[in-house]
């Protein structure tokens, strides 16, 4: 049997994995900081998961947790000022005028409107990047129980699909979810920053339930948005991409929504039957508040960035 027949194949399979993971990098950003190799992406988040999942908590063992008041306010102060950038920039790079709902391919031109879009795809990405942040302060905390394997995997998950994008898709239809993500940020990370504030203002942040349902509805709007393109064959955005993006957003409906059923629902009723009178009914049993809904230095992680959860 001929060798050279043999290795065919595989080398047809290595030159068009070549193909698409060379030669379709997007020219105008792979010279931008964090985006030409994935290297230094994954040092970073191997360095994250050694630290939060080894290192950090065997350092914090035997100490106490750190207060970091001053420093959550400030870090949340700043993701606020950057998502509400990332909503201005998404919709005027191209979502308010110039994107089509239904189909929008890449445009990897230089014009002003795409490299507008492009810029703003990797300002996105360096935000994931930063948010891994949100798991140290746990974990510096002392907030272990918080560092779920949802939380973990969302935050590993969002920096790789941030470079995905600047490096391959810095635009069209994808963007959307990032414009919508980047509003719940805002929401989020303002709660973020009050609850930080104390108990003088804790007990007005009674809200803390629908930023889970704000994130449900973010993802059924993604899933939505993303599914249609494989029902128009003329779109040239690519369906691979719309179909892992679709995916994603369904398992975080799930997730998210079972998070909300867990937490906020079946603790409720819990709470209710442990207070109603013994034969008594209770028909108010879903209007009780969480136990820890106004919890001093309570911190959810809308993350996780999965789920909403207290005390960071």
């Amino acid at each position: 049997m001929n060798p050279d027949v043999i290795s065919e194949p595989s080398n047809g399979l290595l030159d068009r994995v070549a193909k698409f993971f060379v030669d379709n990098q997007d020219d105008r950003t792979k010279e931008w900081f964090l985006s030409g190799s994935i290297t230094p992406l994954i040092m970073i988040l191997v360095s994250y998961l050694y630290f939060c999942l080894y290192a950090g908590p065997r350092y914090m063992a035997k100490r106490k947790p750190f207060k970091l008041e001053g420093v959550l306010i400030a870090y949340n102060a700043v993701q606020v000022l950057l998502s509400v950038v990332l909503v201005y920039e998404g919709i005027e790079g191209g979502w308010r005028k110039h994107y089509n709902y239904s189909c929008q391919p890449v445009d990897y031109s230089r014009d002003p409107v795409a490299m507008r879009m492009a810029r703003a795809v990797w300002m996105y990405y360096m935000c994931k990047v930063v948010e891994l942040l949100d798991t140290v302060f746990f974990v510096l905390r002392k907030k272990q129980n918080q560092v779920s394997f949802l939380h973990v995997y969302h935050h590993s998950l969002m920096p790789l699909c941030g470079f995905i994008g600047v490096k391959y898709f810095a635009g069209g239809h994808g963007t959307l979810l990032g414009v919508i993500n980047s509003f719940i940020h805002v929401c989020m990370y303002a709660y973020y920053m009050l609850a930080a504030m104390g108990p003088k203002v804790q007990k007005y942040l009674w809200w803390k339930r629908y930023l889970t349902v704000m994130q449900i509805v973010q993802f059924i709007i993604v899933f939505f948005h993303t599914v249609q393109v494989q029902f128009q064959p003329s779109c040239e955005y690519p369906k691979s991409i719309a179909a892992l993006l679709t995916l994603n957003a369904g398992l975080f409906i799930y997730m998210f929504s079972s998070f909300y059923v867990h937490s906020y629902i079946r603790k409720s009723n819990t709470a209710a039957k442990r207070t109603a009178k013994p034969g008594e009914e209770n028909n108010n049993q879903l209007e009780c508040k969480p136990k820890d809904a106004v919890e001093v230095n309570t911190r959810p992680t809308v993350e996780a960035t999965g789920v909403v959860k207290k005390d960071l």
